[in-house]
């Protein structure tokens, strides 16, 4: 197929143009001002759709954030791809450690730099080139389905019921998502299993009021200490989470799927390498690929409280807060997870504190068969513009939806995902590189033939 190569050459500028307008846009979810931002990029995801070739794409509105659906109907009987995406994204804080603006895109050694470029501006918007190139070339051969959600950095509060109320309209017969990784530029990898997660904050109170450190101090407890030494708590000798009935559920994976998640690639001195770490650090007895693909984690993703503004200020303060990530593998219910945490957490505080805690958002881990049509047409499609047989891999990461999807809608997901470690995505400095970015065009084109092909000989 040697027209999209030819296709994306000659429209790696538009494309580049055409992608930075959204980046743009701080789409952030998770901050309430940024609404009016929301619906910008859904109104921009909407023109986009249309003018890829969509019959038609509209706005819909939830109780959150916005839902951009579009759609190509060639014909009934043919099947159908719903592609799934996010048009919100994560706060840029500390914003100082930003090379250049976040919301302010450009290109530097060969990648997209900016808030979105990766999760999921940049890999969503693949989508629309590989569907625009099968338009305007009269090549595309099924149906074709877009949602993008403006909550899934949020958790995707209102997605579950947005699908509830909209099954018809979603029908399809698998679901296309780009919101993963692959292992590296020269070995490519389909994702084949996702975590879960439950996200809560926690609130420790002392007392009433912040107290003068030198008055008060010793005599009074200090709600940092206290939930400082609580959070230590949690995990045990051997980083075993130490919260009762925590692993009861997890499902341990036999000698032989183990031995076979081995064969990835990766070399654990790069890894340290790439983040600047002496040793990795998790839970004994497991490889660094299985502590993030098939072991459950408890994760402290931010601390407060008291006094930190500039220079000094004595103050024993009256509350701490934290807010704790546990990634899930399936079987895993995140809403148990969450009540044995809070269990157990309001158990070892001290009498001298209160505890409150809220939960967040959560969601369940997923697993892709690989004997699915859709994953045969996947492998063949990365095969073919990568010459090389893709990875099945285990994500450490999260889409709570995709599970959802399943038990809502009744339909597989298949993640082909083209980030890189290296991306950056959550932190400062996100970026995406420009080879991923077209190579991920190509593959998804080619995707769409095989997968088109494969379910026709299916039916035979």
């Amino acid at each position: 197929m040697e027209n999209i190569k030819n296709y994306i050459e000659e429209n790696k500028e538009k494309f580049l143009e055409e992608l930075f307008g959204l980046l743009r846009i701080p789409s952030i979810s998770s901050i309430a001002d940024h609404k009016p931002d929301m619906y910008r990029a859904a109104e921009y995801w909407k023109n986009a759709l249309l003018q890829a070739g969509a019959d038609k794409a509209e706005i819909f509105e939830t109780p959150g954030n916005p839902v951009t659906y579009g759609e190509k109907i060639i014909d009934p009987s043919l099947p159908t791809v719903l592609v799934y995406g996010h048009m919100d994204v994560m706060p840029v804080d500390p914003i100082d450690l930003w090379k250049s603006p976040p919301f302010e895109p450009e290109i530097r050694d060969g990648k997209i730099w900016g808030r979105g470029a990766d999760d999921d501006k940049g890999q969503g918007f693949m989508h629309a080139k590989a569907f625009e190139y099968l338009v305007k070339n009269g090549t595309l051969p099924c149906n074709v389905k877009f949602m993008i959600e403006g909550e899934e950095e949020v958790g995707s509060p209102n997605l579950g019921k947005f699908c509830e109320q909209h099954k018809e309209m979603l029908k399809a017969d698998v679901i296309l998502v780009s919101d993963t990784g692959m292992i590296a530029q020269d070995i490519p990898s389909i994702t084949t299993g996702l975590r879960g997660l439950a996200y809560l904050e926690v609130e420790v109170t002392g007392p009433n009021r912040d107290l003068h450190s030198g008055l008060f101090g010793g005599a009074v407890a200090n709600p940092i200490n206290i939930l400082s030494k609580m959070i230590a708590s949690l995990h045990n000798e051997k980083n075993e989470i130490n919260i009762p009935g925590f692993y009861d559920n997890v499902i341990n994976l036999s000698t032989e799927e183990r031995n076979e998640m081995a064969k990835a690639p990766f070399v654990l001195e790069e890894y340290k390498k790439a983040l600047d770490i002496q040793e990795e650090w998790g839970e004994k007895g497991y490889s660094t690929m299985e502590r993030t693909g098939i072991r459950p984690t408890l994760d402290v993703c931010g601390i407060w409280g008291g006094y930190t503004g500039e220079g000094a200020k004595t103050v024993l303060p009256s509350k701490a807060y934290a807010k704790i990530s546990m990634r899930l593998v399936p079987n895993q219910n995140h809403l148990q997870i969450s009540e044995l945490f809070e269990k157990h957490f309001n158990s070892i505080a001290p009498d001298y504190v209160k505890v409150k805690i809220t939960n967040l958002h959560g969601g369940q881990g997923y697993v892709s068969p690989t004997d699915m049509i859709a994953y045969q047409a996947a492998d063949t499609a990365y095969t073919e513009t990568f010459n090389k047989k893709p990875v099945p891999t285990r994500s450490g990461g999260s889409i709570p939806i995709i599970s959802t999807f399943e038990q809502v809608l009744g339909t597989k997901s298949i993640l082909m995902g083209f980030g890189l470690e290296s991306d950056a995505i959550h932190s400062p400095n996100e970026n995406y590189p420009l080879f991923n970015f077209y190579k991920g065009i190509e593959t998804i084109v080619h995707f769409y033939h095989h997968y088109a092909a494969m379910m026709k000989e299916s039916q035979a």
